[in-house]
């Protein structure tokens, strides 16, 4: 599971490395996401891109994951979307 943050936005993905394929992916810049993020703080969208991911997970049938904080600070938006992802049900 890779992260990455820009100065607005919050993309993560779940990669397999071995075949080089994103196998599924969430950011804060899909429809529903950005309909349940009008108004709310960057953390509480990233909470909302961590559940969408781990709820795509679940449905492609992938329970654990591996998590790239792609050199961020384990705090703030990173933090948030991986204890949502793992409140949705991703091990790692």
């Amino acid at each position: 599971m890779c992260v990455f943050r820009s100065v607005n936005h919050i993309y993560a993905q779940v990669i397999d490395d071995e075949s080089g394929h994103t196998l599924v992916a969430a950011c804060d810049l899909e429809a529903d996401i950005r309909k349940k993020a009008n108004g709310k703080r960057k953390t509480e969208v990233a909470s909302l891109v961590g559940q969408r991911l781990a709820e795509r997970a679940q449905e492609k049938g992938i329970g654990t994951a591996v998590f790239d904080r792609g050199g961020y600070k384990f705090h703030g938006r990173v933090k948030a979307l991986a204890d949502a992802a793992r409140k949705g049900g991703l091990v790692f």
